[in-house]
C-alpha cells in the first residue's frame, strides 16, 4: 500500500508549490488533488460547512495543460498524483433532476484533468437522499449517471471512485457492493472512507464485502462519543480499529494509495503533516 494525502490537509492560502514540497518532506508518496469551482462563493460556504477549505489548484476553468504542469512538478519532487476529489457534486447531485446534468459535466472535467495528470481515479458523491430526492429514485438517478459516465471513463483510462459519505444513502457495505454490481463495470468502483463509516459500522467488515472492488482509500479518525461531523479526528486520535483495518485491506490484497484526509490544524500545519505521514507508517507497517 501507498501513502497518499489529500489536498484539503493543507491551509486554503497555500500554493501548490508549498504544497508538493511539504508533502514530499513529510515521506508521502503521492498527494491527491482536489477540484473547486472557479469563483464559486457558494462552493465555498458548503465546502467549509462540511469542515473543509478549498486550496488553490484545480478549477473548473484549469485546462489539462494546467493538470500536466502541476504533475510534472510532483514527479520532480518524486510524488505521483493518484487520484483526483471534489465537494461540487453536494452542490450539483447526480441524482438531483435539475442539479445533475451539471453533475455529470463536473465527472467529465474531473476525468479530462485526471488522465492530462496520470491520475488513475477520481472521487465522485454518488448522490443525495432529501426530502425532494427518494431513495429510490435516488439509487436509479446514480446508477443511471454511472453506467453512462462509465464509458467516458474508460475512454480516459480512469477509474471511477463512488464515496461513502454521510449523504443518506447507500447505507450498508451489502447495499454499496450491489450498487457497483448493478453498475457492473469495472471502471466504477468504490473509493473507500475508513472514518465515514464509524458512526454506524465497521470499516473492516466494509472493506472485507467491497473486496475487489476497491479503487483507493481514505483515512481519517473518528470519535464516537462526539458522533456528529466535529467526531472527525487526526489519525489515531479516534476509536478506528486500525488494525482490524490494515488486516482487512491485506486480506482483499489491496496495494493501492491510503490518503488521509483531515483539515488542517489552525497552527504548525507543517508538524500535523509530518504526524500524520508517521501515522499512517504505523498503520500500514
Amino acid at each position: 500500500m501507498r501513502k497518499g494525502v489529500n489536498q484539503w490537509c493543507f491551509p486554503a492560502d497555500w500554493t501548490v508549490e508549498r504544497m508538493l514540497t511539504e508533502v514530499a518532506k513529510a515521506g508521502f508518496e503521492g498527494v491527491e488533488l482536489n477540484l473547486s469551482e472557479a469563483a464559486g462563493d457558494n462552493h465555498s460556504a458548503l465546502v467549509k460547512s462540511l469542515g473543509l477549505k478549498d486550496a488553490n489548484g484545480l478549477t473548473t476553468t484549469s485546462t489539462t495543460a494546467d493538470a500536466r504542469a502541476i504533475a510534472a512538478r510532483a514527479k520532480e519532487l518524486g510524488l505521483t498524483i493518484p487520484s483526483l476529489s471534489t465537494a461540487l457534486h453536494w452542490q450539483y447531485p447526480l441524482t438531483d433532476p435539475g442539479e445533475g446534468r451539471k453533475g455529470r459535466e463536473i465527472v467529465r472535467r474531473m476525468l479530462e484533468l485526471a488522465e492530462a495528470a496520470e491520475a488513475g481515479a477520481i472521487l465522485v458523491v454518488p448522490g443525495l437522499v432529501t426530502e425532494a430526492v427518494s431513495y429510490d429514485a435516488a439509487y436509479d438517478r446514480a446508477a443511471e449517471a454511472l453506467t453512462e459516465l462509465a464509458a467516458e471513463a474508460k475512454a480516459h483510462n480512469v477509474i471511477i471512485g463512488v464515496e461513502n459519505v454521510w449523504n443518506k444513502f447507500l447505507l450498508s457495505p451489502l447495499e454499496f457492493r450491489r450498487f457497483l454490481d448493478d453498475v457492473g463495470t469495472d471502471w466504477v468502483k468504490a473509493y473507500f472512507d475508513v472514518g465515514n463509516v464509524l458512526v454506524n459500522g465497521f470499516p473492516d467488515q466494509w472493506i472485507r464485502i467491497l473486496g475487489s472492488r476497491l479503487a483507493r482509500v481514505h483515512v481519517k479518525d473518528f470519535r464516537q462519543s462526539v458522533g456528529n461531523i466535529h467526531g472527525f479526528a487526526p489519525l489515531l486520535d479516534g476509536d478506528v480499529n486500525w488494525p482490524a483495518v490494515r488486516q482487512a485491506l491485506r486480506d482483499v490484497h489491496y496495494s493501492g494509495f491510503v490518503s488521509v484526509e483531515v483539515p488542517p490544524p489552525a497552527h504548525f500545519p507543517e508538524a500535523a503533516l509530518r504526524q500524520a505521514a508517521q501515522a499512517l507508517d504505523l498503520i500500514l507497517a
